[in-house]
């Protein structure tokens, strides 16, 4: 007889990572809620919101209130169903609309006080790279292989082979952005498609010739837009394979679209109702894709953005972090004295395990930057010793680094641009995924990591206590240890009055 109280007693559980992805897009929002269980990715949960952030972004280049609202409503809601994550195991990203939109910050500020997660402000080519890492993880073909995914702002194309990418690049042209340029009030024509056709390949311009000449064996395309585009194509009289579409069936769905008139009255079966008003302005963005890029056939993944974060969430699937690739590249190409690197982060990190605590900066992502910016922090020296943390911060801020958000970017150059000489506190901007106290704190930090570190030399630094009380840093050094070594004594004199300007004081 089946007894229930005792069933699975004797199963061996394993470990889970329970993560939670959130992409905040020009369109929609969309929450993807999994667990990681021996290196694979079990989805459990996934939420749609349609918001259309984009449509309140108007000709000044500044979001709408009333798209903010929006969006502030929708981060409320998703907030609840997130109640019991640690903000570890969450990751949210924004794309098109807020790295355009002029009052971002805004927007962001106002999120901290209805959505507990700090949310990152990804460039164009990250979110291309994260896109292409959702596609690598669930799709098999072997080979090179084209992925192309059509937002409501902005459109991503990857070239890549494996998990490994080639070329990533991300275009102003997107289903929502082209509705309100090209189709207003939900007016379809065949001289409106034209227009939209012929803008979008402009665009492509800037793209078409290298991945010609590159080339691919699969096509892929991903986001909601090309999906629906895929599921009508399939209704066609039709020779392609299921799940893809060819230019025939794009063209045929034009004249549809054209012979409705109006969006309103577009009444394709399967077609939703939110994706009704943006559909044409998406179909418009592929043909001239197909054609720009001479693609004769592309296949649907229901991958992208949010399980590409996913999967970079879980280190069992990481084979080695795409930031520390990014930060090899980086010291290979700035010639960057390692060995340095390597004296000024085993420093720093000494000195940040002592007050991480007391300071209440024991984020795992405050360890990550700060620790990311003490080895990079003399990329600079590669153009010029003579203002090297300047240097070092443009380089750090404008240089493509995969694996980094725009503000994490922008972190990691702050930091690096005041480890040296005066402190500017009036330079130094607000960020949404920190608090300026601890930016403060992670200066002062890499500060000392540098300046301990100055003579350039191993095994010259003893033991060294550092506490924290406050705004108040301690450290303490073996006695007798600063009498001896006059020109650390200065240098840390001086640093007492230079930390003054971020209200820190010092005490040795």
């Amino acid at each position: 007889m089946l007894n229930l109280n005792n069933a699975f007693d004797t199963v061996e559980v394993r470990e889970s990572l329970k993560v939670a992805a959130l992409d905040i897009g020009s369109n929609s929002f969309h929450l993807v809620v999994a667990r990681i269980v021996a290196g694979s990715v079990q989805i459990l949960h996934r939420v749609k919101q349609k918001v259309r952030l984009a449509d309140g972004l108007g000709l000044d280049g500044s979001l709408s209130q009333e798209a903010q609202q929006r969006g502030l409503d929708t981060l409320a809601t998703i907030a609840e169903s997130l109640q019991d994550f640690a903000p570890e195991s969450v990751r949210v990203v924004a794309t098109h609309t807020l790295r355009k939109a002029s009052n971002a910050k805004d927007f962001l500020q106002a999120a901290k006080k209805v959505f507990p997660f700090p949310i990152e402000v990804i460039s164009g080519a990250e979110e291309a790279r994260l896109i292409y890492q959702g596609v690598a993880h669930t799709n098999h073909q072997t080979g090179q292989r084209l992925v192309v995914d059509i937002g409501g702002g902005s459109t991503e194309f990857i070239i890549g082979d494996g998990f490994e990418t080639k070329v990533l690049r991300s275009l102003q042209m997107g289903c929502v952005s082209y509705t309100n340029k090209f189709f207003k009030q939900g007016e379809i024509k065949a001289k409106y498609f034209s227009k939209a056709i012929t803008s979008a390949q402009q665009e492509l311009e800037m793209i078409d010739k290298k991945f010609n000449q590159l080339g691919w064996k699969a096509c892929i395309g991903t986001s909601g837009t090309i999906k629906s585009i895929i599921e009508l194509a399939s209704q066609l009289d039709s020779t392609n394979r299921e799940n893809c579409v060819s230019l025939t069936d794009l063209k045929i769905l034009m004249d549809l679209c054209c012979a409705a008139g109006n969006s309103n009255d577009l009444k394709l079966e399967g077609l939703s109702d939110d994706r009704r008003p943006v559909f044409a302005a998406g179909l418009s963005i592929l043909i001239a894709v197909f054609k720009s890029l001479n693609i004769t056939e592309m296949e649907f993944s229901s991958a992208a953005l949010r399980e590409g974060v996913l999967y970079e969430m879980g280190d069992q699937l990481a084979q080695k972090d795409i930031r520390q690739r990014s930060a090899e590249s980086l010291a290979t190409r700035y010639d960057v004295d390692i060995e340095q690197a390597k004296r000024v982060l085993n420093t720093t990190m000494v000195l940040f395990h002592q007050v991480r605590k007391a300071w209440d900066i024991s984020y795992p992502e405050l360890k990550s930057l700060l620790g990311w910016s003490a080895l990079l922090h003399e990329v600079g020296l590669h153009i010029n010793t003579r203002g090297i943390q300047r240097h070092s911060s443009y380089i750090l801020q404008n240089i493509d680094l995969p694996g980094f958000g725009q503000e994490q970017q922008n972190v990691l150059a702050t930091l690096v641009r005041f480890h040296r000489k005066k402190i500017r506190s009036t330079e130094i901007a607000e960020f949404t995924l920190l608090q300026q106290s601890q930016v403060f704190k992670l200066i002062a930090l890499l500060r000392l990591g540098v300046l301990l570190n100055i003579k350039r030399q191993d095994d010259i630094l003893p033991d060294i206590k550092i506490a924290v009380e406050d705004k108040k840093i301690i450290l303490t050094f073996p006695e007798d240890w600063l009498s001896q070594k006059p020109v650390f004594s200065a240098d840390l004199e001086r640093e007492v009055d230079y930390l003054k300007d971020i209200d820190i004081k010092l005490q040795y």
